[in-house]
């Protein structure tokens, strides 16, 4: 697939990129080639291939579901500038 100076205009406008006049050539050409590569990938043989996403085979270690006491509020709320009824206080923001 070949790409041509009005299209690689076009792409850089969807892609809010300014690209000056004398560049569009080169990026209709550098556009041109990632084409050719995706076309070529397209004809390699995936057959039997299973789908992944991480190049090494590892699962998500997980963490004990286990309850706890939650914390001590009070040693937290001791850190704030500012705390009120266990809360912390924040300015108002939103009229």
């Amino acid at each position: 697939m070949s790409i041509d100076k009005e299209t690689a205009r076009r792409v850089a406008h969807l892609a809010r990129i300014e690209v000056a006049e004398a560049d569009l050539d080169p990026l209709a050409t550098e556009l041109s080639a990632i084409l050719g590569f995706m076309e070529q990938l397209g004809e390699v043989d995936i057959a039997g291939v299973e789908p992944m996403t991480s190049v090494t085979p590892m699962a998500a270690p997980l963490r004990a579901d286990a309850v706890s006491d939650g914390g001590y509020p009070e040693r937290v709320l001791a850190n704030a500038p500012d705390a009120r009824s266990g809360f912390f206080t924040v300015p108002k923001v939103v009229e």
